[in-house]
């Protein structure tokens, strides 16, 4: 019977596409570079979450952080 062959992942950075491994310091990213170039994608509003939130939970935590935020500024 023939030796099982580990199969190996391959990762690429998601903002260059440069290999990437798990042991990295920066990981997923190559550098601390692309790190904040996503980091900056995130902050503008180009990555966008497309699915709602469906969860009951979720929706009343929201619901209760929109009502503290009257509150908050109302005491200042």
């Amino acid at each position: 019977m023939p030796a099982k062959k580990k199969s190996v992942k391959v990762l690429r950075c998601p903002t260059c596409g440069t290999l990437v491994r798990l042991k990295d310091e920066d990981f997923p990213f190559c550098s601390d570079r692309c790190r904040k170039i996503d980091l900056g994608k995130w902050a503008m509003g180009v990555y966008k979450i497309s699915s709602p939130v469906l969860d009951p939970e979720v929706l009343e935590d929201l619901g209760n952080l929109g009502s503290n935020r009257g509150s908050d500024s109302d005491n200042e």
